[in-house]
């Protein structure tokens, strides 16, 4: 498992105003090239997300599902990869003072990724997530500041 913690300088209902939007996770999932598609109703339990995600020319479609969604506190998802498998993505936002401790769990449950499992596989996944989340940071404190 790769766990990735942030403290994201915006409230935790403006960090869930990202993260239920689906559209949006094409701005800050990191290798996501395109949302090709959103249910109107994520994140509630059994909403799908589908982007494409990759590097360059190599790209793979990718399906996440909401598997617990408590608001403004807890998102889980499960992201369906093809051929790669699945792994369970939990979110968790904790109010500090004004702020949001944003807790990112991500664990492989099937396929490869889930036989790889181990240091370099989870460092790999720890240092993308590091990226995700700074890139969540910075989207939220902007939008925090230009409401202020």
């Amino acid at each position: 498992m790769a766990r990735n913690r942030c403290l994201i300088l915006s409230s935790p209902p403006e960090v869930w105003d990202l993260l239920s939007s689906g559209p949006r996770y094409g701005e800050w999932v990191t290798g996501t090239q395109q949302v090709l598609a959103a249910d109107p109703h994520w994140p509630d339990v059994g909403a799908q997300l589908k982007v494409r995600v990759g590097m360059g020319p190599v790209t793979l479609d990718d399906t996440s599902t909401v598997r617990v969604c408590e608001p403004l506190e807890r998102l889980e998802l499960e992201a369906q990869a093809g051929h790669f498998g699945a792994a369970r993505i939990a979110m968790k936002l904790i109010p500090w003072g004004e702020n949001t401790l944003f807790i990112l769990d991500w664990h492989p449950i099937r396929g490869p990724g889930s036989r790889m499992h181990g240091m370099p596989v989870d460092y790999l996944v720890k240092v993308r997530n590091g990226m995700m989340l700074t890139k969540l940071a910075r989207i939220a404190e902007r939008e925090h500041s230009d409401a202020a």
